[in-house]
């Protein structure tokens, strides 16, 4: 008997343990997203301030439909910023960004015999 409850001791200290494991894997996670979600709240607040008003309007509707697609572009527009000397971001810059970043539409041909 006493080998069984020990056996059972064991097992249970392991799974403690796997389970403080992924407890602190999750922590570590949250942080990461806190620390990524900061960095692009500077990014985006930076480059804002060089868009216009009609390229802000444009930014936001595409960080609703486009999360994503959304913090590529600011990417992009950060790196345009850090290596030119850019007054203003417009609409017409931004909507060639888009443009470049969309992948090509594949086109599909339906022929009748």
């Amino acid at each position: 008997m006493d080998d069984i409850e020990e056996i059972r001791r064991k097992k249970l200290e392991q799974l403690k343990e796997l389970q403080q494991e992924k407890l602190k894997q999750i922590e570590e996670q949250e942080q990461e997203g806190l620390r990524l979600q900061q960095q692009i709240q500077m990014l985006e607040n930076v480059v804002k301030q060089k868009m216009t008003r009609e390229a802000l309007q444009r930014y936001g509707n595409l960080k609703t439909a486009h999360p994503e697609k959304a913090v590529q572009l600011l990417v992009i527009l950060g790196q345009i910023l850090q290596t030119q000397k850019i007054d203003k971001i417009d609409d017409k810059e931004l909507r060639e960004i888009l443009i470049r970043l969309s992948p090509p539409k594949k086109e599909t041909k339906i022929i009748h015999k």
